[in-house]
């Protein structure tokens, strides 16, 4: 499993600054690429925070229905790696997580908790580029 995560996507002036990581099965310079364009929209159009989905503009890697990203609390690391203290402010660590279409429209209407629920519940395969959608 390879770990990719943004550096510098949050500056000091942000009032709640986050950056992200994206796990990839293997070496994979696409997904290098989401994280640069997630990294941008972030900062010259749409804060993300905790909950927040993303429209990829294509798949996550190669024919992968998981066109979108989740922005999740690090399950796989927990705290330790969620929260850092700097000066005043804390920083924010989260997972970005690729989804389908359908799961992040089964967010917006049952809500995060019941998405990651049904998650938990499908053994749900986040390294899996071709796997289908839970929801």
């Amino acid at each position: 499993m390879w770990t990719y995560a943004t550096c510098c996507m949050s500056q000091p002036v942000d009032h709640r600054p986050i950056e992200l990581h994206l796990l990839s099965p293997w070496e994979s310079d696409e997904v290098v690429e989401l994280l640069v364009a997630t990294a941008h929209y972030h900062r010259t159009a749409a804060k993300l925070d905790l909950g927040h989905s993303v429209n990829f503009g294509r798949p996550w890697m190669g024919a992968s229905k998981s066109e979108y990203g989740l922005v999740s609390l690090p399950y796989l690391d927990g705290p330790s790696l969620e929260n850092l203290k700097t000066g005043s402010k804390e920083l924010k660590f989260y997972w970005l997580i690729p989804v389908t279409f359908s799961e992040v429209e089964f967010k917006k209407r049952n809500g995060l908790d019941a998405l990651e629920e049904l998650f938990d519940g499908t053994g749900f395969d986040f390294l899996n580029p071709g796997r289908s959608a839970v929801a």
